[in-house]
């Protein structure tokens, strides 16, 4: 269980908080009493989810800037003077990856690289927790998941930038921080889902987005299998290990895997049918594979082991719940409701 008292007064400064995950996160957070910093680009949808749920009014300290100038980047810790740091920041689509794979690099691997000589420069870090991506490893089409210590790689500049940002906070981390203070891990999640989702080229949003204008959407790759969770599972997972990490950093550096169980692997079809059944009114979905940019991996599954034992984390909400709680909160939205308050009220349906 997610210590509160912990996080209460808490300084935690947050990169990438106006993203999806990054959001969730804030409001988090939030709820948990901690005080944060973010530091981020501008919201990259329209909409999102920073804006819907006001995510600006929750932290003390807001800097909208690029994790790639060091210098604002190594400021903006200075100033604020955070116990926690949480790496989210990043190029985060496979798609984009192939149309803009400079920025993907630089910013995946050499934002990893300011953040980590950000905490290296200070005084005040005690842990951090880099998030990277369950699309790290070279990717054999196993069916089983993949482990911690199995070989990265990845196939299309993301990926590829991911398994990249893992071996520099390695690297960092034996060369620098010995694996005691500051304490560095980073996590690998599944495919996140969860409502206030809007990026490009991606399952749920482009399914939501038809659903709403009363369209049938086409997917590409409805074969394709992938480990599917609620981002309230992994967010609770960084959210307890971090308190590992302050409490007992060598026991806790390293990688960490947050992936669904078996029944949350299923393939895109059983996805888009799932969600198009549940929807709160008619709607389809058909295929087409020429939608498809560049090589995409058929299996990937994440081993969870490691973090089921030493930290006793496990999902609470199975990939069915996870759908219901993405309608959930797009029936709130389509209503015009309070979407900060409704979010929220999610999360503490998630922590009881």
């Amino acid at each position: 269980m997610i210590n509160r008292e912990f996080w209460k007064g808490r300084r935690v400064f947050l990169t990438g908080h106006t993203g999806f995950k990054g959001a969730w996160l804030t409001m988090w957070l939030h709820h948990l009493g901690a005080q944060v910093a973010g530091y981020a680009l501008k919201a990259p949808t329209t909409p999102s989810l920073y804006e819907l749920c006001s995510v600006s009014s929750l932290i003390e300290t807001e800097h909208h800037a690029d994790v790639r100038d060091l210098e604002c980047l190594n400021k903006a810790v200075q100033e604020f003077q955070p116990e926690i740091i949480f790496h989210l920041a990043a190029q985060s689509l496979v798609q984009e990856s192939y149309q803009t794979p400079v920025d993907t690099y630089s910013t995946n691997i050499m934002g990893t690289v300011h953040v980590l000589e950000s905490i290296r420069l200070s005084k005040c870090v005690k842990a951090a927790i880099m998030v990277t991506s369950d699309k790290c490893y070279e990717n054999k089409e196993w069916i089983w998941g993949y482990r911690e210590n199995d070989r990265l790689g990845g196939f299309d500049p993301y990926s590829n930038s991911k398994a990249c940002a893992e071996l520099v906070t390695s690297a960092y981390n034996q060369s620098f921080f010995n694996g005691d203070t500051p304490a560095i891990a980073s996590v690998r999640a599944g495919n996140v889902i969860g409502g206030g989702d809007w990026a490009e080229n991606r399952l749920i949003p482009d399914c939501i987005r038809a659903f709403l204008k009363s369209e049938k959407v086409i997917l590409r790759n409805p074969s394709a299998i992938r480990p599917w969770q609620h981002v309230l599972e992994p967010l609770s997972g960084y959210l307890l290990l971090a308190e590992h990490l302050l409490n007992d950093g060598e026991r806790f550096c390293g990688a960490w895997n947050f992936g669904p169980g078996d029944e949350g692997v299923r393939p895109v079809s059983w996805i888009a049918e799932t969600l198009a059944e549940l929807w709160f009114e008619p709607a389809h979905c058909s295929y087409d594979s020429d939608l498809t940019l560049g090589h995409e991996t058929t299996c990937l599954k994440l081993s969870s082991g490691k973090a089921r034992e030493q930290l006793h984390w496990k999902p609470r909400w199975d990939v069915e719940v996870a759908i219901k709680k993405i309608i959930d909160w797009t029936q709130e939205f389509r209503n015009e409701e309070n979407m900060l308050s409704y979010s929220t009220q999610q999360i503490k349906e998630y922590m009881e």
